[in-house]
């Protein structure tokens, strides 16, 4: 197994011990985890900051692995693969997550896993007719709007939060948006692949 396997499986891993950890309750279990208050007002818990942490260093091996293999030319099937499982669970685990502990609206995370539903179908739909469709431009910039909102979130928005500002939250609403729009940029591009003939 190369590097940028081993790091995406990497990826996985610590995508699901971050869902646990959240998962888990903790309190039946008689294990609190202390809660800090920031500038006198703000109750930051210590589990959503370890979370947080881990989720950063997840999100940076997701840029390593596709670094990595595409520069030292190590791109296989098994890889992109497992990219594609490690990301879902990681981003899309997450954000129900905190639209259960109500840091964010329900309906983002329904969003998000009904479009991924639908560019997926998109994917295979055009790549059993031998077209790939690239990564466009507007799903870069959510998957990047996506990780940085969801390590914000994870944090408690700090340190924007201190003046009053919900970056983190705009970020993931504004990747919602993206992702919309990219699905549609999908279908635009792989629509030929659905006619009847």
């Amino acid at each position: 197994m190369n590097l940028p396997n081993k790091l995406t499986i990497g990826r996985i891993v610590t995508a699901i011990v971050i869902l646990i950890m959240l998962m888990i309750p903790w309190d039946s279990l008689g294990i609190t985890f202390p809660t800090f208050m920031v500038a006198g007002k703000i109750p930051v818990n210590l589990k959503y900051i370890i979370a947080g942490i881990l989720f950063i260093l997840a999100a940076l091996t997701d840029f390593l692995d596709g670094h990595i293999a595409r520069s030292r030319n190590l791109v296989t099937d098994f890889g992109k693969v497992m990219d594609a499982i490690a990301d879902k669970v990681l981003v899309n685990g997450l954000l129900i997550i905190l639209a259960y502990d109500g840091f964010i609206s329900v309906a983002i995370p329904v969003i998000i896993i009904t479009r991924d539903i639908f560019v997926d179908s998109f994917k295979m739909a055009s790549g059993k007719k031998g077209k790939v469709v690239a990564a466009s431009f507007t799903g870069k910039a959510k998957t990047m709007c996506m990780m940085i909102g969801i390590a914000l979130t994870c944090v408690y928005n700090l340190p924007f939060e201190l003046i009053g500002i919900n970056v983190g939250y705009a970020l993931i609403v504004i990747a919602t948006i993206l992702s919309v729009i990219s699905a549609c940029e999908y279908y635009y591009n792989t629509k030929d692949t659905f006619k009847a003939k």
